[in-house]
């Protein structure tokens, strides 16, 4: 046989098997897989506008959000679903409404225990595992206090951290006197302060599964009250109610403030750190945003209002993405985005399609921080009796018996209410208010007592 021939016999058999093995994307191989980008979602819990320097702080130093941001897309329209904490999770979990997936108000520590995020919804972590994800969440649940509802029962593979709404950061006791540290689904201990905790769970899964594509959750408690630096003693007891609980007596409580905040962007460098030095950094997806606006300490910069309001003060907040390998660097978006953007987002970037007969709010927002236009719908808040409807530059708020109408495009800080110049547009928004309220409301029975 001549040589020449046998050499094309061989390329042939070696190019057949190349062929043969190599991954099918349908197949959901292991190659196909390791090109699929990490997912990182970092929430801060009570974080204003205005506390992180990147956004215009010139108290509080962040130097690993800022750097995320000017490497990455720092939105300036990007909003909270809620203007409270477990309406928030529950439209992050589930690209829906909060309203629609049964959790309108926040699940409290003293009046829901057995109250939570209905176990028929589909869920980010659900969603990302069918897509081939290795999926945790560490820090802050607050979807559910009864084990049914833990995150682990709800698609997570992984969860370390609390189930209400706060701890103490030492001693980890909610404010009713309830033990809340997790790991999965049962009550285990893990001494430390729990911003560095949460930092250093994250920081181990990375490590851990680098290999494969991970949806990474990191819920952090800070700067949520009770307002406690690294070495601010513990003072919460178990066994005792909110009303029968010590006070934390402070004598610098802003210092303090400031701390947890730099605190937590210090876990945010750590994060970053172990990316790079596993060379995963480019492929990975970051993102740092707040589940509402400020409480009483902290600022919402330029925004009216903070956080149990719907001006833009109680739901605009930070919103920064990171991905080197698709996003641009060091730009801004200002498309109008709510974190029930997520799901939807996360699933598409992973690869999947959206059931077009699952009702999902929120849509995919990639396009829009490459800069290109999107169009969007309508866009509702709601939280105890405010009521807000924004459609393009126009915002009506409902407090009350008070009907407010705002042009967000040249009044940002909602100073000058224009209802009774435009009674045609305070008429035609407040018929959306009222179609979207009935949509929302044939969607879910919701929990007779939430106290919106």
């Amino acid at each position: 046989m001549p040589s020449s021939f046998l050499a094309i016999l061989i390329w042939c058999f070696v190019a057949a098997t190349a062929d043969g093995d190599a991954p099918v994307k349908r197949q959901g191989g292991q190659a196909e897989a390791s090109k699929k980008p990490n997912v990182i979602f970092i929430m801060a819990d009570d974080l204003g506008y205005g506390d992180i320097s990147c956004y215009g702080s010139k108290a509080i130093n962040t130097p690993h959000i800022d750097a995320l941001a000017s490497t990455g897309v720092k939105c300036t329209d990007y909003h909270s679903n809620g203007a409270v904490c477990s309406p928030t999770r529950a439209a992050l979990m589930t690209g829906r409404y909060q309203q629609r997936a049964g959790v309108p108000g926040v699940i409290t520590a003293k009046s829901h225990r057995h109250t939570g995020l209905p176990l028929k919804e589909w869920t980010m972590g659900e969603a990302m595992k069918e897509r081939g994800y290795q999926t945790a969440m560490f820090g802050k649940w607050h979807l559910g206090y009864d084990p049914k509802f833990n995150p682990v029962k709800q698609g997570f593979d992984e969860f370390k951290g609390f189930v209400s709404g706060n701890v103490d950061y030492h001693r980890h006791i909610d404010q009713e006197g309830y033990f809340d540290w997790w790991q999965q689904d049962k009550l285990k201990d893990d001494p430390g302060y729990i911003t560095d905790l949460i930092t250093d769970y994250a920081v181990d899964f990375i490590r851990r599964k680098k290999d494969k594509p991970f949806c990474l959750i990191i819920n952090h408690g800070a700067p949520h009250y009770p307002i406690q630096g690294r070495k601010t003693p513990g003072f919460r007891v178990t066994g005792k109610s909110k009303k029968q609980q010590s006070r934390l007596k402070l004598d610098a409580p802003k210092a303090i403030y400031k701390e947890m905040i730099e605190v937590m962007d210090e876990g945010v460098g750590e994060i970053v750190r172990e990316l790079d030095q596993l060379g995963i950094r480019e492929n990975t997806l970051i993102i740092f945003t707040s589940d509402n606006g400020p409480a009483s300490m902290g600022s919402a910069g330029v925004f009216r209002g903070k956080k149990g309001q719907v001006y833009e003060g109680g739901h605009r907040v930070a919103g920064v993405f990171n991905w080197p390998a698709q996003l641009p660097s060091g730009t801004e978006c200002h498309a109008p985005i709510l974190c029930m953007d997520m799901l939807p987002t996360f699933v598409t970037i992973a690869g999947g399609m959206l059931d077009p007969k699952r009702k999902l709010d929120g849509i995919n927002i990639i396009d829009a921080l490459k800069g290109k236009a999107i169009k969007r719908k309508p866009l509702f808040w709601q939280h105890g009796k405010g009521t807000a409807v924004r459609d393009g530059q126009w915002k009506l708020v409902h407090v009350g018996e008070k009907w407010e109408l705002y042009n967000l495009a040249n009044d940002i800080s909602e100073k000058h209410n224009l209802a009774v110049k435009h009674p045609e547009k305070v008429a035609r928004l407040n018929e959306l208010i009222a179609a979207w309220q009935t949509s929302v409301s044939q969607s879910y029975h919701m929990h007779q007592s939430f106290k919106n």
